[in-house]
């Protein structure tokens, strides 16, 4: 088994609660302890909610409806730009799971190197259709899905010609640990003979860093300022101590990993041989 660094995103969602300070302190958190990318996500209210649901009553820091509170949660093309800036003067990726398509027609304003297919949208076949044949590398979520959804997602890719791996998730807020069921990971790799993630909702590190032994590529976990914060993804997301602890870890992990050494012994251990071997006579 392969085990590599993943690719690290840093999925700030909605969880920047409609203001750009958040979202940018945010990214800075992301680049100051290691992560290699930021991801939100992007939708057409009118468009993925029905005008019932809108209409319902809902209160929240913007108002009284349902329309309010996620219209509150969406950031436009002003807070996109600055975005889009703020990323390059840290020199740190960044990207969106668009969950319409003239979200995804919104995402095609700016350069970026990757799509990402949020859980909820892998059974929309002409959704997935109008991102492959973009022909960005694609990461795509597993959550709540059956071999038969996964099967025809990764169709559509292959058909396209569009590179993507897929990201082991269970769409669960937190997700128990007895519900990672991390094993399946390997079978994705067996099944699709691809590159393969793990998209992460559980409460601390364990999951991730055991995921991360199983040779994942990628690695998404949802980081906050605070997961007492207003919102429904904060207190399945990680803060700024847990998110080094999660890079720290990492890191530490790949350095034991180190190389075969059947049979060698390193020179820290020969004085301690010769101490504790000393009353052995062979």
């Amino acid at each position: 088994m392969n085990i590599i660094k993943p690719y690290l995103i840093g999925e700030i969602g909605i969880n920047h609660n409609g203001d750009i300070k958040i979202a940018k302190e945010l990214i800075k958190n992301a680049k100051d302890v290691g992560f290699d990318a930021v991801k939100f996500q992007k939708r057409n209210i009118d468009i993925v909610y029905d005008k019932e649901t809108l209409d319902t009553l809902r209160e929240s820091p913007w108002g009284k409806t349902t329309r309010e509170q996620k219209l509150g949660l969406e950031f436009e093309k002003s807070e996109y730009a600055e975005i889009d800036k703020y990323c390059k003067e840290l020199n740190i990726d960044w990207f969106a799971s668009a969950w319409d398509i003239k979200s995804l027609e919104f995402l095609d304003n700016y350069n970026l190197k990757f799509h990402k297919i949020a859980s909820a949208m892998i059974v929309d076949q002409k959704f997935l259709e109008e991102v492959a044949k973009r022909n960005k590398h694609t990461f795509i979520s597993t959550g709540m899905s059956t071999k038969d959804d996964i099967d025809k997602a990764v169709s559509i890719f292959q058909k396209n010609n569009c590179s993507f791996e897929l990201m082991h998730c269970v769409s669960t807020y937190p997700m128990k640990i007895e519900d990672g069921n991390l094993i399946t990971i390997n079978q994705l790799k067996k099944e699709y003979n691809c590159d393969v993630g793990y998209s992460g909702h559980e409460n601390g590190v364990v999951v991730s860093l055991a995921a991360t032994m199983l040779g994942i590529t990628s690695l998404e976990r949802h980081i906050t300022l605070d997961r007492t914060m207003y919102g429904s993804d904060q207190s399945a997301s990680l803060e700024l101590s847990g998110m080094k602890h999660l890079v720290e870890s990492i890191n530490k992990i790949l350095l034991s990993i180190g190389k075969p050494s059947l049979g060698k012994i390193i020179d820290e251990e020969i004085p301690v041989a010769k101490k504790l071997r000393a009353h052995i006579k062979n």
